[in-house]
């Protein structure tokens, strides 16, 4: 493995984490709790490997390669709709992290209320979050690689 192989496995692990996601909504609206934190303690802690292992990769590229992040330009028509997934992408990820670590507190303390009120906004985010962080790798190393 090399640092090459990150963009993929960060891509396996936003995957992971979507169906960590999706997993833990099937729990929880058939009432299994356990199964419903042990698979929202999945998704949390794949997405924090694939921000480990993120930030890994973007500071290599930058101080041992020299290089910036991979930029989409080909095909030029289709740099637009990349561009506009990408920055959604990006200031919802940013966003959700501080949501997500508001439930996880709010579950821990047993405030379920409180927890769900923020889980409505918290859980779509982070899905989005993590099926565009799919469809970028694909996208960017897959359909259209860029050189």
């Amino acid at each position: 493995m090399t640092i090459h192989d990150l963009p993929f496995i960060n891509a396996t692990l936003n995957g992971l984490s979507a169906m960590f996601l999706a997993a833990g909504l099937v729990a929880i609206r058939r009432q299994n709790k356990i199964a419903h934190r042990n698979c929202m303690l999945a998704a949390f802690f794949t997405s924090a490997v694939f921000l480990a292992c993120y930030l890994t990769y973007h500071i290599y590229l930058a101080a041992v390669l020299h290089l910036g992040p991979t930029r989409f330009v080909n095909p030029a028509w289709f740099r637009p709709i990349y561009l506009t997934i990408l920055f959604s992408h990006t200031m919802l990820a940013a966003a959700i992290v501080p949501m997500i670590l508001l439930t996880l507190y709010r579950a821990r303390k047993a405030q379920f209320a409180e927890h769900k009120q923020i889980a409505r906004w918290t859980w779509p985010l982070w899905l989005y979050v993590s099926i565009t962080g799919v469809v970028i790798y694909w996208l960017l190393y897959v359909k259209f690689p860029q050189a």
